[in-house]
Order: structure tokens, then sequence, then C-alpha cells
């Protein structure tokens, strides 16, 4: 963990001075996007020390050949990766005939990142001596635009400082890029076509076996002084790459600029025979709008973000940096405008997990997104999945289940299973519970009912199908028992009976019988289609009722507590406090045996449960479960720390809560699993806002209403958020002196608060 390592600030993420052991970890961190592509903070300049090169498309995958010692049936072919697509920001810089190169310079001074998130850019600084003995300054200013979504932009500028300065820029595009973690070294990009024409570049690429058509393009001017200029340029046209050259010289003191105008248009979007003219369509309207100006339109459009998605912290600098940078990058990974579109655990920052979709989007992010945007966001997800039904009950098939159970795949880009470690494709299988509580809770917090009758239910139904085969009626127990599976704590692999899956299954089934009888009853004609699809009868869900009513859950009379699984309690109860600093985290220095034996837990599993089904126990069976599992958890999970914040508020616990926050906010910004330089933890950055809202804030939805039992951190002066509730925003405070409800739009609300009703208008 290094928390010295960025600066603290309520709006940017700052790094001073140039360390080359944090340039991965950096790249990660000051990561941009725009929902629809993003990228690494790559250095623009040739840069031949460490580094993690990535640039990334939304929607663009490749389906990697699976690769395992032992191949069982049922494992999917491949697995699904977002591909680092052809680099459209390097900008090549000779200096006096020197290649600039941060890694061979003579010094580098006053070395400094910005990540602005309140306007949207990412600048970083520099002073550097080249060998040569020429000293240079150096800005380099990059944008991803939150509205033209297929432009970036870079303005990067060199101040000579010691001598006169022949610079020559080389923009370039360059299309022969590899993955870091590709199964078999496969080529994923053929490149078809390299051209230029009057300053502009076009790169066409395809991707292999998906056949994704991608135009990457740039093109450039050159300024000194603020004064344009018209150097001769030198085109450089390479089989996978194409480099302009322009020339051109300042004197001591002066400041020569590059605005590069570059981007990707995309087969997803357009003909594939129209993407070069879709480009030059782009850059005709990034060029004429300039930089300042289309800097200035990204600073409204973030504007326009924060106004809804701010949570404000006042006394407590990290903590206020922590939320913001979380809900700035889950801004920058999803927007909501494109419905094939997910959130990938890694968003735009790194290649890991695959860039697909996990269960964490529905477990984790819809109440964000269901909260501080349209509810039109969250539907999209949702129907996301819906899209995905019939690859769902094709993946159960291959499993051997039969009509018309849905498995939904652990990871995914199109629907089809695509993770191929067996112990998360075969057994993981509670992600199908996320799932379907994601229905429940997107009609709980929007009131929508139309959705269920018009989708959701064939998706529950698919569901509870799945449940009821997976479980297996056990003689000896007189109850349906799950065996073989993984819970969310990974730690614990084909184990019988884990409790949170077993819970799920049951309210499954439960809620699924009981939406088919509201569909029925209320939305005949809806039923009627459903029911020719699916032949779904009484007698099934009687079934279901029947299951679901006679699960078996593993409990412990001893400790008064449902056990994680059958057998947790034969493990050796060593807590986690007395595990030496040097063995964490253990996933970085146990064998997977020793892990399996332990009873350490990656994540909140039981907790998890609790979390999603409160109201199904008592305060005090939270306190005991919360006391008995807390202190095995290693948190070694992205989702874990959150969920134990929640529920530690909850339990009134704050300075657990508080500690927990802190350890879910700054995550990545203080690299507590070191392993940052992977990418960030997008998803798990929507748990971070949940441990405020539902957490310090107490937020939850009964009865079609707003509850508040809000709680502050003693480290804190006040905390401040807005919620749209059902089309109405209400904007709130808490301080400890009291507690501010306003209504900025929409219908007057009755919220209630510490069990008062109040009427906000």
């Amino acid at each position: 963990m290094n928390q010295d390592y960025i600066q603290p600030n309520e709006w940017s993420i700052i790094e001073e001075g140039f360390d080359k052991e944090m340039v991965k970890s950096s790249e990660s961190l000051f990561s941009i996007g725009n929902g629809s592509m993003g990228q690494r903070a790559n250095f623009e300049e040739t840069y031949t020390g460490e580094t993690f090169q990535g640039s990334y498309i939304g929607g663009v995958y490749y389906p990697d050949k699976t690769r395992v010692g032992w191949w069982k049936n049922g494992y999917p072919e491949y697995f699904a990766k977002v591909i680092n697509a052809p680099n459209w920001i390097g900008i090549d810089v000779t200096i006096n005939g020197e290649l600039l190169d941060l890694n061979t310079c003579t010094s580098v001074k006053n070395f400094r990142r910005e990540l602005n998130m309140k306007e949207g850019w990412y600048r970083r600084s520099f002073e550097a001596s080249l060998a040569n003995g020429t000293e240079i300054a150096v800005v380099s200013t990059r944008i991803l635009h939150m509205d033209l979504d297929e432009l970036g932009i870079i303005n990067y500028q060199i101040t000579a400082l010691n001598s006169t300065a022949d610079i020559v820029f080389k923009p370039y595009l360059d299309g022969g890029i590899t993955n870091e973690d590709s199964n078999w070294d496969d080529k994923f990009w053929d490149t078809l076509s390299v051209s230029e024409e009057n300053h502009q570049a076009f790169l066409r690429s395809r991707t292999m076996k998906t056949n994704f058509d991608v135009c990457t393009f740039m093109q450039s001017k050159v300024w000194v002084n603020g004064k344009e200029q018209f150097p001769p340029y030198r085109v450089d046209k390479k089989d996978l790459s194409i480099t302009l050259s322009y020339p051109v010289t300042v004197q001591m003191g002066q400041t020569a600029s590059l605005h590069k105008f570059a981007g990707y248009t995309v087969s997803l979007n357009h003909q594939p025979d129209d993407l070069v003219q879709a480009a030059k369509n782009v850059l005709q309207q990034g060029v004429s709008l300039g930089f300042e100006q289309l800097k200035e339109q990204q600073a409204a459009a973030w504007a326009s973000v924060w106004e809804m998605a701010d949570i404000s912290i006042k006394g407590d600098v990290k903590a206020q940096q922590g939320i913001r940078f979380n809900i700035f990058q889950l801004n920058q990974t999803y927007s909501g405008k494109d419905a094939r579109l997910n959130i990938g655990p890694k968003g735009f920052t790194g290649e890991k997990y695959g860039g697909s979709t996990y269960w964490d989007t529905e477990a984790y992010c819809i109440p964000f997104y269901m909260a501080t945007k349209d509810q039109e966001v969250a539907r999209n997800l949702l129907t996301y999945r819906y899209n995905h039904l019939q690859k769902a009950i094709e993946n159960a098939q291959k499993l051997g289940f039969t009509n018309g159970a849905a498995l939904y795949p652990m990871v995914t880009m199109n629907g089809e299973e695509c993770h191929n470690e067996w112990e998360i494709t075969f057994e993981e299988i509670h992600r199908n519970g996320a799932i379907a509580f994601a229905i429940y809770n997107y009609e709980r917090y929007t009131g929508d009912i139309t959705y269920i009758p018009e989708k959701g239910l064939e998706v529950l139904i698919g569901i509870a199908r799945f449940w009821a085969q997976r479980a297996t009626f056990s003689k000896a127990k007189q109850q349906y028992v799950i065996l073989g599976v993984t819970g969310p704590n990974e730690y614990e692999n084909n184990v019988n009976n884990n409790w949170y899956t077993n819970y799920f299954a049951k309210w499954c089934l439960e809620y699924t019988a009981s939406m088919v009888k509201r569909v029925q009853e209320d939305f005949a004609s809806d039923y009627n289609r459903i029911q020719s699809k699916t032949n779904i009868s009484s007698s099934e869900t009687e079934l279901w009722k029947t299951i679901g009513a006679n699960m078996y859950f593993p409990y412990s009379e001893e400790y008064g507590v449902y056990l994680q699984q059958d057998g947790f309690l034969d493990k050796e109860l060593i807590p986690v406090s007395e595990l030496s600093r040097s063995q964490r985290p253990i996933n970085q220095n146990w064998s997977w045996d020793r892990i399996l034996r332990s009873p350490y837990i990656k994540q909140a599993d039981t907790l998890q449960g609790f979390y999603f089904f409160e109201n199904d126990f008592s305060i005090e069976q939270l306190e005991k479960h919360f006391d008995f599992y807390e202190p095995f958890t290693v948190h070694e999970s992205s989702l874990s720390p959150c969920v134990h914040s929640i529920q530690a508020a909850k339990l009134d616990r704050m300075e657990q809560a508080y500690a927990f926050y802190l350890r879910t906010s700054r995550l990545d910004l203080d690299d507590y699993n070191k392993e940052v330089e992977e990418g960030c933890h997008i998803t798990s950055m929507a748990g971070t806002w949940m441990s405020i809202v539902e957490g310090f804030a107490g937020m939850r939805v009964r009865n079609n209403q707003l509850h508040f039992e809000p709680k502050i951190p003693s480290q804190w002066e006040s905390y401040g958020f807005k919620i749209n509730f059902r089309g109405s925003i209400l904007k709130v405070q808490f301080k400890a002196s009291g507690n501010t409800f306003s209504l900025e739009d929409g219908d007057p609300i009755t919220i209630v608060v510490q069990n008062k009703e109040i009427r906000v208008a």
C-alpha cells in the first residue's frame, strides 16, 4: 500500500516526481475514457522503460482460444478479451536530432501528472535534459471528448529552455500492437489499409474472428507561441503504421505546440465502407472547433455529470478525493447511451478479466446508475441480459440442463460463457441470483412495473428453472441441497451448501413464482405470450415453492450463525489479526492448496447475503454474523470492503465503517492489494458509492418510499448528494447538527427519516 504517492486534492489526482517504478501504476490511475473508448495514461513520446500500453474500444473484442491443461465437457471455447486497439496517441519527438525519451534523459525535473476530474482532462508536465545538452519543458494535455465520443485531442507543448531547438513532431498511428495477456500470442488484428491525404491519416483494421472493422484516424496542427505554422510535412507509411513529420524551430523561451485530433470510427456504429468518411466528418468537427473550445465543451459535459452524480464531503480531503475518483471512473467507463455495452471490472484501464461483463454489474453497479441517471440507463443494463437469454439457455444446455433452464455466464461479451477456470465457470452459479435480484431491485427503486411483464419474467423463469434442476433432494436431510459450488468467497471451491448460494436459490424460486402469478393476473396478454414461449404452468411454480420452502441451510448451534458452507467449522479458525503482514495478500504469498484449507474469506459471502436480504434478518442476527465472519475476511477482492462498510454502519460501528470506506474508496489510489498497475477496479467503485448512500446515509426503499437512517463519521463535517428517485431529484445534506432535504426537480415526495415521515416539495 502506498499512501504518499497520490497528492490529496478534492478534484484532481496528482502525482509529483518521476519514479520509473510507478509508471505502470500511474498509467492505470490516470486513465481516461468517455464510455465509447478509453486508454491508459501512456506517454505520447517514446518511452523505453517498463510500460503497459493500452487503448480500448467499447464492445470490440477477440475470442482468445481457451488455454487449459485438462479439457472438461462444458468448457467455453474461448475467453473474450477487450483487446488493445491501434494506438493513436503516439507523438515521437526529436530535439536537435535526439529522440525524447524520459528513460534515457540525463535528468527529469518538476515531473507532474494531473487528472482533473471536475473538467475531464489529463495533463503531464516535466522539464528534461537530453544527452545532447538541450533542456526543454513539456506540457501535454489529453481529452477523450464526452459528447463527440469518437474523438480524442492532445495538446503537446515543448518550450526550449537553454538554446534554440530544432523540433520534429512525429504524430503516428500504429496498428502493430498486441495484448499483454494473449493466451497463445495470437494476432488479434488484420491491418487492411494505411492512407494519408492533406494532413489526415487513416489506418483501417479488422479484428480476427469477430470481424469488427475500425478506422483509426488523426490530423495535426502546429503552433509556435500561439500562432499557427504550416511547415512542410513528410509521410512515412508502413504496412502497420503511418507517421507524419512536422519540423519546426523555436528560439530559447519559445513554445512549439502540436494539436493532435484522433480517435476511432467503428463498424458497431457505421458501415465498414463508410468508416473513413465518418472519420473525416469527426476530424472536420474537431479541427473546426479547435482544442480550447473542445476543452470548454468537455468541462461543460462533466459539469452536467457532476451536477447529479457528485458526493460532497467536508472536512476530509482524502475521503472526498476517493469518492470523486470512483464516480469519475464509473462515468468514464459507462455512460448509459449504448445498450450493447456494459461495465467491465477494469473498464478501459487494463486487460485483466477480459474487460467483459460480470455479476458485478447487477450486484454493485445498477444502484449507482439508477440513482444518478435516468432510469432508462438501468433498464438498458437489464435489457442487456434479456437480449442474452437464449445464450444463457444454451450455456445451461452445455452443462446438461433442460427445459429452458438458463445459466448466465460468469464472464461474457455476447451472452456466451467465456470464463475457463472450472471452479468459476461451472460452480460460481450464484451469479444467476444477482441478475434476478437486479430485476427486483430495479422495480423496487424505479416503480416501473412494466419491465417484468415485457422482458424480466422470461429471464426469471429461465433462472428459476436452473435452480430447480440444480438443487438435489437429500434423503438424509429431507431437504434440498446444492452441491459442488463456489460462493462469492472464491477462496472456497467445490463446496456443498454455500449459504449465500442456497439462500439466493430459495429467494429466486419463490420470487419468480410470485411474479408469474402477478403477471398472469395483471398483464394477461403478456402472460399469454410468455406462456406460449415457455410453457410455464402452475404445477411448475408449485414445485419451485416447495423447493424453496425446504432448502437446507448449514447452521451452527454453538455460534448461533449460518455457516458459510458445510464443513466450515472443520477449519483451523485463526483470525486474520494473527497473520503476519508479510503473508498478505495471501493470494500472492500462499499456494492455492493452503488458501483452500484456510478459513480466510476473500470477500463478503454470508454477509453479502445479509446485505441483499437484510429485511429477512434481525439486527441481532446481523451483529452475530458480522462478529463471526469479519475476523476471517482478508478483503482481497475489491468487492468486499464496501459491503462490510455498509454493514458496520448499520450496526453503528462508525469507526469500522469509516475504515472500510477509506479502503474501498482508495483501493486503487493507495494500491491496497498491490496490483493497480494491472488496471483500476471499476465495478467495485459503485460499491464505494453504496457505502456512503446506503451505509452512512442508510438509504433504503421500503413500501415505495425512500427511507434514511443517516450517520456521519467523526472525521467529517458534513456530506451530501443527490438522488433521482422516480423522476424526483432529491438533494440531501447530512451534518452532526442536523439534516437538510430539498427537492431540486420533479414531483413532491414523502420520505422517511429515522422513522418519521417528511414531505419534501
